[in-house]
């Protein structure tokens, strides 16, 4: 809700960081509403009301003038107002399939060598090539990342720096629903999660929000292959709800692309070998050439 969303944001502005001497005396983390309250010169029975959730329809220059005081960026900008939106309107937006189009899919397996998967609104994998579930199982189709991300050892293995993907992926999942919070598929993970990830927990009650970043670079560490240095970019789907497809690749002639050269000729035996048939890979075998 805007009232949980405000005071959540509100706890993690340092009053030192708005003007504001702290004496050591607080009983808050963060502002207190009154301070708040004056940074964006509306009245402290407003704010209060606002965060209390007793006033529906703040208007944008207050939702502004909020969201200035509370050092927003822009997409948490934006996200103040969608919260703002009244329910009803929210529920007249027409709800997508979430199928991946053929088109897609075909797309998807046209690229052996890059590895590339799309993801639905709560960052279920919809649909893979077999290069990106080498990479990790987490991408097979029908998991979800974030729960993957949270629960599953492997993944915190895989990535180097686990927890910026942590804080990324939540604060991806939030950009990603907006306002409608209260979808049970989502509402049910959220609670699955909570209970079972205190990190989980932590970083959902910060409501930071970020969608995720066009283009980037993930450094990994495979089991098989090694150290891997891939470059993404996502690209949102048109016609669908929220889809997004995200596309690996490494620099030509680098050990990264030796060692992702190798993965998908790995993916490509492990696709078209008999089920009981699979032949373990030892690590001299599986790693790229090592320069001397």
């Amino acid at each position: 809700s805007i009232g949980e969303y405000l005071r959540a944001r509100r706890e993690l502005v340092r009053p030192d960081e708005v003007g504001i001497p702290d004496s050591g005396r607080r009983r808050v983390a963060g502002l207190r509403r009154d301070e708040l309250a004056l940074l964006a010169g509306i009245s402290t029975e407003y704010y209060t009301r606002l965060e209390q959730g007793s006033d529906h329809h703040p208007s944008a220059q207050v939702l502004d003038a909020i969201a200035r005081a509370l050092r927003l960026d822009t997409d948490a900008t934006a996200h103040l107002h969608e919260l703002a939106t009244p329910t009803t309107a929210r529920r007249r937006r027409a709800r997508r399939s979430e199928q991946v189009s053929p088109s897609v899919r075909q797309l998807l397996n046209s690229w052996p060598a890059n590895p590339a998967f799309v993801q639905g609104r709560f960052l279920d994998v919809l649909a893979a090539n077999p290069l990106m579930t080498a990479l990790s199982p987490m991408y097979t189709p029908g998991h979800n990342i974030l729960r993957a991300a949270f629960l599953d050892s492997a993944v915190s293995d895989l990535f180097c720096d686990p927890e910026i993907r942590l804080e990324n992926v939540v604060s991806a999942l939030r950009a990603s629903v907006g306002p409608d919070i209260d979808d049970p598929q989502l509402t049910d993970l959220i609670g699955e999660l909570s209970l079972k990830s205190a990190d989980f927990r932590r970083l959902w009650a910060r409501h930071d929000v970020k969608p995720h970043a066009g283009t980037g670079v993930h450094r990994m560490q495979h089991p098989q292959v090694g150290e891997l240095e891939l470059h993404y970019d996502k690209f949102h789907l048109a016609g669908a709800d929220r889809q997004m497809l995200t596309v690996y690749q490494a620099e030509p002639g680098s050990r990264s692309a030796e060692a992702l050269t190798l993965l998908a000729t790995i993916a490509a035996d492990q696709q078209h070998r008999p089920v009981g048939r699979a032949t373990p890979i030892d690590a001299d075998s599986a790693s790229p050439t090592q320069e001397t």
